[in-house]
């Protein structure tokens, strides 16, 4: 069931691609079922996965000359992202439901980059992971380039040169591996199993580690990550967030932490400073942002981190929070993009800050404020939200490996709890200069809102579509956050596998 993850997503692109143009109700209800079915499968098929083992689910001959296979299979830290995938698909699928502009078009690529997604989280031979990999990066270019807004060109070209300079060290570094293993196989479990040379690992894991890491949001390569969600459309700003950023983490734990532990032993220290600069550093600028999506965006590099920080604990406690991190985040920034993008930028046309900040949006927008209170406290990691147990993981496991670190990244979580207050604050909870009083139009019945300048923007109320991706969202933080068993049972075992030999041969606890 899994592969058809996979083959419904695409499918489903090519679907649309027959459609009539000019019917974006029809393209809307095409690509929702598609991503339904897609997290259908996802669901039932992670039912199959016994914990602590691998899955084949398919191994086909691909290009037998040099080894490569159509390899898909999954375990516990598959199975998870796979499931925040399908989530994260059908959200962003209902915030986008506005959407005329060749939607078509746009859910055709939509669905391109999430078939990608899924790919690389159920390849396990390096190179049909690659593969996926690149087939992700390319759709992202094309939806912030025509529908984006701020400097969508220059986010999209950022985006696609930092993704293409990644996947190139990347690139050198799988080749490299392939040839001195002998040239036989790309599989991951045979790359697993070869013993490469310490001088070799000492340069090859720090480039496919930071070639991956890019993605991720790596500092100081991060830069792409604020200005691409800042143009990208709200859909795709869910999706950079929450998978495609994901994307990078898994690579580096799955591919180069795998194949080159002596060089993770080697470099582990200097990656958690970077990781640890990285929370910190997106923090401070998160919190003097005047505009409220680059906020979120600098929020997402400072999260990211924990991840980062978690994978080279090189603990199982460290390990395991990074992965729950990694679907946390994905649901919480997710989330939060919903709202800044689409529930306030689309019917006050600002993020402007101190321009919110006049409009008194808790009376305006009562429930996105609502939505984004709840939001902000599971980013700022509040008990009983997914946020909590994830960072709490990371932060016990980096104390056993690197505890000053431990400490310089409460730091971080201080910061990141004043951010997120502050942008409360000024985007709902100011005082209007002019109280904004919602009128109905004498023409069409259609809701607007008086700025204090007394010009009338469009203020619709908020739609059932954004209110039901709205309610999933909160409602799969809040169970992870409450029961996080449901998770944990799945990703600890995963650490058992063949695969992760090279953590218990290090005394990973």
């Amino acid at each position: 069931m899994l592969a058809w993850t996979i083959y419904f997503s695409f499918i489903g692109a090519g679907l649309l691609l027959l459609l009539p143009k000019g019917n974006a109700q029809l393209a809307r209800a095409v690509a929702l079922f598609t991503a339904i079915a897609g997290f259908g499968c996802a669901f039932a098929g992670a039912t199959q996965v016994q914990p602590g083992t691998i899955l084949t689910i398919t191994k086909l001959p691909w290009i037998p000359s040099l080894g490569i296979e159509y390899h898909l299979a999954a375990d516990g830290i598959s199975v998870t992202l796979v499931l925040l995938t399908g989530l994260a698909a059908i959200a962003g699928i209902l915030f986008s439901w506005n959407l005329e502009e060749r939607a078509r078009e746009f859910f055709t690529f939509y669905l391109a980059l999430i078939g990608g997604v899924y790919g690389v989280f159920l390849s396990f031979d390096v190179f049909l992971l690659f593969v996926f990999y690149e087939i992700a990066i390319i759709p992202k270019y094309f939806i912030i380039a025509i529908w984006g807004s701020t400097r969508r060109e220059y986010g999209a070209m950022k985006l696609a040169l930092y993704s293409f300079a990644g996947s190139g060290m990347v690139l050198i570094g799988l080749i490299a591996a392939f040839v001195l293993a002998g040239g036989k196989s790309m599989s991951l479990l045979e790359l697993a199993k070869f013993p490469f040379p310490h001088a070799f690992q000492i340069w090859a894991f720090p480039l496919v580690f930071v070639g991956f890491g890019v993605l991720a949001g790596l500092w100081p390569l991060h830069t792409w990550a604020p200005t691409g969600h800042v143009a990208a459309p709200t859909a795709a700003s869910m999706l950079l967030a929450g998978v495609v950023m994901k994307l990078g983490a898994y690579g580096c734990l799955r591919v180069a932490m795998t194949l080159f532990p002596e060089g993770l032993e080697a470099w582990k220290g200097w990656v958690a400073v970077l990781a640890v600069i990285g929370i910190v550093y997106g923090a401070m600028v998160a919190l003097v942002q005047k505009d409220f999506k680059f906020v979120i965006g600098y929020s997402s590099v400072s999260h990211m981190g924990f991840v980062l920080l978690g994978l080279v604990t090189l603990n199982t406690i460290g390990l395991s929070g990074a992965v729950l991190q990694m679907f946390s985040h994905g649901i919480i920034a997710g989330l939060l993009f919903a709202v800044v993008g689409r529930m306030v930028y689309e019917r006050t046309h600002t993020r402007e800050l101190s321009v919110l900040e006049g409009m008194n949006l808790v009376k305006a927008m009562p429930f996105a404020a609502v939505t984004f209170v709840i939001a902000g406290a599971a980013s700022m990691g509040l008990p009983g939200f997914s946020g909590f147990i994830a960072e709490l993981q990371v932060i016990i496991g980096a104390w056993k490996a690197f505890p000053t670190l431990a400490v310089i990244t409460g730091i971080g979580i201080v910061i990141g709890v004043a951010y997120t207050l502050r942008a409360m604050q000024k985007a709902f909870f100011g005082e209007a200069e002019q109280p904004l009083t919602p009128t109905l139009s004498p023409s069409d019945g259609e809701r607007e809102t008086a700025s204090p300048d007394e010009h009338h923007y469009a203020m619709d109320a908020i739609s059932v579509p954004e209110r039901i991706g709205a309610v999933m969202l909160i409602g799969v933080s809040l169970l992870i956050g409450l029961y996080p068993r449901l998770l944990l049972d799945v990703i600890l075992p995963s650490f058992n596998s063949p695969l992760f030999d090279w953590l218990r041969k290090g005394g990973g606890q």
